[in-house]
This record gives structure tokens, C-alpha cells and sequence, in this order.
């Protein structure tokens, strides 16, 4: 028996799967970095983030249904890596001045691949005609991209400085 072709709207549910499977682990990831930081404004950050991607994953959890697929993850071995660079830095950065520099720079690695992932699974949106899916991924798509853009001035402002401090 042939196997069966995969489409469009294969790839679309198995990239969901893996963004929402990414989504989760992020949000058990971030508490962590938030203990981990020693800036205010970083930890805020971390914590602004986390409320943040729980919408997001409500968001996904929107989209699964106007596919008609139950919402559940896939493992994705991209955001494991990018997950445990982070934790690297929390064990081995931790009470030392460049500590925040390095959550800052893990989490806009996070950043990096989640735009990258709302923005492919928009513009395949777009082109499959599912409106709705394509406002709900934009919506998470600009808050991502102001995100990075956040976590860029903290690092500016006050994570990176203090790393420059400890010779």
C-alpha cells in the first residue's frame, strides 16, 4: 500500500505541534530565569515574557481548533538545545556580574527561532486563506518581534553594562 502524500496542511499541523510543544517548555523555563536573574528589570522582563507566552499558547490552542485538531505538542529538539544553552548559563554564570547578559542574549535565542516559527506559520496561513488563523499568529508574531526588541534595550541598558563592569 503507497504510503500517503504529505500536504500543506500536514506541515502546518506539525510546525503548530511543535511551536505549542516549544511554547511549553518555554513557559516552565522562564521562572527559572527569572530566579536566575540579578537585575530588576531583567527579572521583570522574564516575567513579563511568561504572561506573555501564556495568551500565546491560548492563542495555539485557538489555532489547533479552527483546524480541527486537538491541541498537543511535538518534540522539538531545537528548543530543547536553546532551553539547555540557558540553563548552562544559569549554572554557570550564576552570581557572577555577566549572569543577566547571558539570560538576555539565551532568551532572545528563544526569541529568534519563535519569529521565526509565527512567521512561517502565518504566511502558510495566509496562503491556505485561513484568516483567522493568520490574525491570531500575527498577534503573537508582533508581540515576539517587541519582545526581542525589549529584551535588546534591557540588555542595552542595564545587562550588558554590568557584565563590561567585572574585569
Amino acid at each position: 500500500m503507497a504510503k500517503k502524500q504529505k500536504t500543506m496542511n500536514d506541515l502546518f499541523h506539525d510546525t503548530l505541534k511543535d511551536i505549542y510543544y516549544a511554547e511549553k517548555k518555554i513557559l516552565k523555563a522562564l521562572p527559572k530565569m527569572a530566579r536566575g536573574a540579578e537585575s530588576e528589570e531583567v527579572r521583570r522582563a522574564f516575567e513579563k515574557h511568561r504572561d506573555e507566552t501564556e495568551a500565546q499558547v491560548e492563542r495555539l490552542e485557538q489555532v489547533f481548533e479552527i483546524i480541527g485538531k486537538s491541541a498537543k505538542g511535538k518534540t522539538c529538539p531545537a528548543i530543547d538545545g536553546i532551553i539547555e544553552e540557558g540553563a548552562e548559563i544559569l549554572d554557570e554564570y550564576k552570581g557572577a556580574p555577566a549572569i543577566d547578559a547571558g539570560l538576555v542574549a539565551a532568551a532572545q535565542s528563544v526569541e529568534h527561532y519563535e519569529i521565526s516559527r509565527y512567521g512561517t506559520l502565518k504566511r502558510w496561513a495566509q496562503l491556505m486563506k485561513m484568516d483567522d488563523a493568520v490574525k491570531l499568529l500575527d498577534q503573537t508574531l508582533s508581540e515576539e518581534i517587541k519582545t526581542d526588541e525589549a529584551l535588546t534595550k534591557v540588555a542595552d541598558k542595564v545587562a550588558n553594562e554590568e557584565a563590561l563592569q567585572a574585569k
